[in-house]
């Protein structure tokens, strides 16, 4: 029996909050050396907690005869200790090749199912796994060799969910120290010590060379920083809901956000910083920005996972420079588009996402046949919407021209008549104008937003732009005082 390693681990407990009584705790135990000895530690500590135990093992498959040898070994110990057993197993190789995970990803993922699914049906109502100080540690390093934001600096969490890591202070040999002194056999994983793995290699090389070379008390540095990094993010999320509370809206399956309040999150507040600070640089809150579009990507993602930094910084530039209609695609189908002076965040299954995606690849072209009387209906598909052609005598009074809104002078059309989507390039002279115009800039004066732009109706006459819909008629195709026979378009039930 170890005492000062039993009320360490009863101190990070209750401190923690991480087990109440009447907790029923699925111990996971590979058959290694840290996972035996939190068994151990946690029956020395279940009547003083309240709390009764079971055995989780997951056979990740991976190893032949010495997997199954590690789930034999953890059955045996939990009919020596009287303890219920638990066991579930999925071939890894075979999963991490279906959906195209590595394998260390596909046994994490795997396992945590299985876990998570005990808590789910009942069988546990927390999981408690054996990760160290020295995890901690290795962690820490991994993620700094490979690329980390502050976020990731938080690596291992004691408590996330049901899951809980009460170890996370004590060293790895000072569990083996534990497992000796109770006679308590374990059993080594050979792929540990395969150093084709990065964490292998931190674990064997890496962080021992730093232990003896540069700093006894690395371990304990390196969870320290994971430590204040949590902190930090714990206060970042906060910051950031409560941002998002006062300046994000949501509706249909879409988040909009004005780009000066995803620019200038804290400018409520009436908080600002002269662009001439040297000491600042650029905006200062850059960092709130970044965690502001996280969020809102996780929000309208149904995909786990982080956006990359060259993402973030994507959609950073689409809010400061991007014209309105510009588009960024996020991964899962997620789109951030710019319209006018909002950003739209859409997700994969959202209409207006599929709207989106589809105005960049759909064009439409309908052959009208103007009546000489009476009115003819297009039906645009592409649009959901139907156009009714009128023919009207013309000229009407002139109180009621404000009722009919835009004429054309029918006489002038000639086929053929086209009710066609915008093209780049597109352009006329609009009645009451002096020189063409772009339609493209006429649609973004209009504020039309990007999304409908593409698809955007115009009619066109011996290919001339006759009329485009909510814009000016063309000057040659308007009627005039010398138009007898009018041309109304509407949509249908206007």
């Amino acid at each position: 029996m170890s005492p000062p390693l039993v009320a360490l681990l009863k101190n990070t407990i209750e401190r923690d909050g991480m087990l109440r009584a009447g907790d029923r705790v699925a111990v996971a135990v590979s058959g290694g050396a840290d996972s035996v000895a939190l068994l151990r530690l946690l029956e020395e500590l279940r009547e003083s907690l309240g709390v009764t135990l079971c055995i989780a093992h997951f056979n990740h498959q991976l190893r032949g005869k010495e997997s199954d040898a590690d789930e034999k070994f953890a059955e045996s110990l939990a009919r020596q200790r009287g303890i219920e057993f638990v066991a579930g197993g999925e071939n890894v190789a075979t999963a991490a090749k279906q959906h195209g995970w590595n394998l260390e990803d596909a046994a994490r993922r795997l396992r945590y199912g299985f876990f998570s699914n005990l808590v789910a049906s009942g069988d546990a109502t927390r999981v408690a796994t054996a990760h160290t100080a020295d995890d901690q540690a290795e962690t820490v390093l991994a993620r700094l060799i490979r690329g980390t934001g502050l976020t990731g600096l938080g690596a291992i969490y004691p408590m996330r969910d049901r899951f809980i890591r009460p170890l996370l202070e004590v060293r790895r040999k000072d569990l083996r120290g534990y497992l000796s002194t109770i006679h308590q056999e374990w059993r080594e994983d050979a792929s540990n010590a395969d150093t084709r793995r990065l964490r292998a290699r931190v674990r064997g090389q890496l962080l021992p060379q730093i232990e003896e070379n540069f700093s006894t008390a690395i371990v304990n540095t390196l969870g320290g920083l994971a430590a204040l990094a949590r902190d930090d993010e714990r206060f970042w999320q906060l910051l950031v809901q409560e941002r998002c509370n006062g300046i994000v809206k949501r509706a249909e399956g879409e988040i909009r956000i004005l780009v000066r309040d995803i620019l200038w999150p804290m400018g409520v507040l009436g908080v600002r910083v002269h662009d001439t600070d040297e000491s600042v640089g650029r905006n200062p809150f850059r960092a709130l920005t970044q965690r502001i579009i996280r969020r809102l990507f996780a929000d309208i993602s149904k995909e786990r996972g982080e956006l990359s930094r060259k993402h973030v910084e994507q959609v950073i530039q689409l809010a400061e420079t991007g014209s309105s209609g510009s588009q960024v695609g996020l991964p899962g189908g997620v789109c951030v588009r710019k319209e006018f002076d909002h950003l739209v965040f859409s997700g994969a299954g959202s209409s207006r996402a599929r709207k989106v995606q589809c105005s960049s690849m759909t064009t439409y072209a309908y052959a009208v046949d103007v009546p000489k009387r009476g009115s003819t209906t297009i039906t645009v598909a592409e649009l959901g919407k139907r156009f009714r052609l009128k023919v009207i005598d013309w000229p009407m009074r002139a109180r009621e021209t404000n009722r009919w809104g835009v004429i054309l002078d029918a006489e002038r059309l000639r086929p053929p008549v086209i009710l066609r989507s915008w093209r780049p390039g597109d352009a006329y002279l609009p009645s009451g104008r002096r020189q063409k115009r772009k339609l493209s800039r006429m649609l973004i004066a209009g504020r039309i937003a990007g999304a409908q732009r593409s698809l955007w109706p115009v009619l066109t006459s011996e290919g001339r732009i006759a009329w485009a819909d909510r814009m000016p008629p063309a000057k040659e195709f308007s009627a005039s005082e010398a138009t007898r026979t009018g041309l109304w378009i509407l949509e249908d039930g206007g």
